[in-house]
């Protein structure tokens, strides 16, 4: 995250300038000396050809390390007395190494159950157009996130772990966001705050429901959870000159990431980048502003006892104030067309989070500016091909075959976004033709291509799209997703029984919870 320092203000520029993270997690501390870590150190990687070789890692010297541990209790108190959440118990720490941190991530993904649904929803991903065809996920997070990592509180053990190889004073901001975890934790276990979801398909119409009146409790949650750390994160930085995010200007748009020190995150798809980015840049912003209009007892533990249930609350804070409703869409019962044909695979809500994400992508940042605020609501509906059999054909995006409907607060909005998604059909698929003369409306769109139709509808402030359904069976769906939206079945209010399914939920909420991500802390 970069912070616009000609946009805060000198004190919170010096402030802020003087504890910058830029490199830490590369860059070696100036005093070189034996390891004091749970684990072997690990060696230096090997150059490639033709490559400058990298400096030798040195870790933190035994002395640098007792010092480290005797600040968190410290700033243990510090991020007590900036958020009012009470310490109840001492806080474990452990020094580990980046050969530690690498592992830890490796074993998230091979135990995680939201890293294995987030496998499974990889294709879907691709079929949306958010990650390209021939992207392979896992091993790119991997390396993603052990680059990213600056330090994680571990709600299993209750410990935080530091680098060994960043000096303390680099890292006592970190830590002050990190403990900032373990004191939500003592106000509110995060094991069942955040419970593991679910791993379930709906079958039924009821089940599919159910699921989008829950669907992006995650997203907000870890937004919070983040949001709240980088308070406490931004309020240490700052404590020596007088300011403090309460106030400062509001920092949501000032706020954009920097890939300088961080390869991997420069080469990310625009997905990742805004899926690691989200919690604790828009996070940060809901808490700002809920901390200016009702303080730090409202903005902490406040909201940990009344969470919000969506990308809209967050990216809205005084909505979540307000109470307000959050605009869901309802689905019909589709599985008597469906069933015999293909298996459910997945159903969600497409939030405000994921169409700010999707038309960035599809429209560049202009677009994303113009169209998210405008956006009403959203769904999604996967299934399967029963014809997919093999592991191969099932790991296919033809297998698949989707139906997306959006609602806009005005026409205007709903014609533009229609217009930007058919413009992207081309880049998804091959062989892509437009099909004008199938078209019944002037709002309608049909293109054939190597996966099937695509089918794009505007009706009112609606949109819906099918992608690799036949196009008679396209038309049905389209009935039955429309006429469902009518009367109040489009303003139903989400509620908090159980998380599920949303495309850029389990990206958003494992990146989240691997720990505290570099990027985030650039400014």
């Amino acid at each position: 995250m970069k912070v616009c320092l000609d946009k805060l203000g000198a004190f919170a520029a010096a402030a802020l300038l003087a504890c910058t993270l830029s490199g830490a997690a590369q860059a070696a501390p100036s005093q070189a000396g034996p390891p004091q870590t749970d684990g072997p150190s690990p060696s230096p990687s090997a150059p490639t050809q033709g490559s400058k070789q990298p400096e030798p890692e040195t870790h933190m010297t035994r002395q640098q390390a007792k010092e480290l541990f005797r600040s968190v209790s410290e700033i243990l108190t510090f991020a007590s007395e900036d958020s009012q959440l009470p310490i109840r118990r001492e806080v474990k720490r452990r020094l580990i190494t980046r050969e530690q941190v690498q592992k830890y991530v490796l074993d998230r993904f091979h135990e995680d159950k939201g890293a294995k649904r987030m496998e499974r929803e990889e294709i879907v991903l691709k079929k949306f157009g958010l990650l390209d065809r021939d992207f392979h996920l896992q091993p790119f997070l991997v390396s993603l996130l052990t680059e990213q990592i600056a330090a994680f509180y571990d709600n299993k053990t209750r410990t935080v772990n530091l680098l060994d190889w960043v000096s303390p004073e680099e890292q006592k901001p970190v830590i002050a966001h990190e403990l900032t975890h373990a004191l939500q934790d003592q106000h509110t276990d995060l094991d069942k705050w955040e419970p593991d979801t679910p791993d379930k398909v709906s079958k039924t119409v009821a089940e599919d429901n159910q699921m989008l009146a829950i669907d992006e409790r995650d997203t907000a949650r870890d937004a919070v959870l983040e949001g709240q750390a980088m308070a406490v994160y931004m309020d240490y930085t700052l404590r020596n000159s007088g300011k403090t995010l309460r106030t400062l200007p509001d920092v949501g748009d000032d706020m954009e990431s920097s890939d300088d020190s961080s390869p991997v995150m420069a080469r990310a798809p625009k997905l990742l980048q805004e899926s690691l980015l989200f919690p604790y840049r828009d996070g940060l912003e809901f808490e700002q502003t809920l901390l200016k209009d009702k303080g730090p007892q409202y903005a902490f533990a406040g909201v940990l006892d009344r969470p919000p249930s969506s990308s809209y609350e967050i990216m809205n804070a005084r909505a979540y104030e307000r109470e307000q409703s959050v605009p869901l869409l309802r689905m019909p019962d589709v599985h008597p067309l469906l069933d015999a044909g293909y298996e459910p695979y997945d159903i969600g809500v497409m939030g405000e989070l994921d169409v700010k994400i999707l038309a960035g992508l599809f429209g560049g940042e202009a677009a994303a500016a113009a169209l998210t605020p405008q956006w009403n609501g959203g769904l999604y509906y996967v299934a399967q091909s029963k014809s997919a059999k093999t592991a191969e054909q099932r790991a296919s995006t033809a297998s698949l075959c989707l139906l997306y409907l959006s609602a806009w607060r005005n026409e205007a909005s709903a014609a533009e976004f229609a217009k930007m998604y058919g413009r992207q059909i081309a880049v998804k698929y091959s062989g892509v033709e437009r099909d004008s003369a199938a078209e019944t409306t002037p709002d309608e769109k049909i293109y054939r291509t190597n996966e099937g139709p695509v089918l794009i509808v505007r009706e009112g402030k609606q949109v819906f799209i099918s992608e690799s359904f036949d196009l008679d069976l396209a038309r049905k769906l389209q009935f039955l997703l429309l006429g469902a939206q009518q009367g109040d079945a489009t303003q139903i209010v989400a509620t908090q029984e159980r998380p599920v399914h949303d495309p850029i939920v389990p990206l958003v909420r494992f990146m989240s919870n691997a720990g505290v991500m570099k990027s985030a802390l650039l400014h």
